[in-house]
């Protein structure tokens, strides 16, 4: 069942640090009126990057998680800076981060993170023939670099350290992608 959107009558602003909130006053088909809150970021977007190392390894990072003051294992992950393609910025985060760039990348889809009252969105990047390169980043230490098979995602999800949604969601997507995509 499809609904028709509802009607925004007035949009109010304030600044809520690094994001801007947003107070929308609707109106819905059945006459009922809301006032819903949503964030918008103040960047550009950002990329996970989801590095194949071969056909069936995935290269992950493991790095200080402040939110959960714990070291987590995840993908190559960051902000897109004004003016870049997401796979423009996937490759420079992977060679930040990880020390590889891709000659082969790909879009695989866009992620939201809580689109009830968020307005970000990730860009989940396939990157694919990988060479050694590394760029200076923004972390405070080396990243450990963590391979991982496909076949074994079923494991790293029970893992205690691997609780990321993007990265949960864009692995499955790029093992789906790439079981029924042929390499380049």
């Amino acid at each position: 069942m499809s609904h028709p959107l509802p009607v925004i009558h007035g949009i109010t602003e304030h600044d809520a640090g690094p994001y801007r909130m947003e107070t929308l006053d609707l109106e819905f088909s059945n006459g009922e009126r809301r006032r819903y809150e949503r964030l918008h970021g103040r960047g550009h977007g950002a990329v996970a990057v989801v590095p194949m190392l071969d056909a069936d390894t995935v290269l992950l990072v493991r790095e200080y998680a402040a939110g959960v003051h714990r070291y987590e294992l995840g993908l190559v992950k960051g902000r897109m800076d004004a003016g870049e393609t997401p796979e423009q910025a996937a490759n420079r985060e992977l060679m930040e981060e990880a020390g590889y760039g891709a000659s082969d990348l790909h879009v695989l889809r866009s992620l939201s993170l809580a689109p009830t009252y968020m307005s970000h969105q990730t860009h989940v990047v396939l990157a694919r023939n990988l060479y050694p390169q590394r760029l200076p980043g923004d972390e405070p230490e080396p990243l450990e670099l963590v391979p991982w098979k496909l076949a074994d995602l079923g494991q790293l999800i029970l893992q205690e350290d691997f609780s990321e949604g993007r990265t949960i969601a864009a692995l499955f997507i790029a093992r789906e992608w790439l079981q029924h995509h042929a390499e380049p």
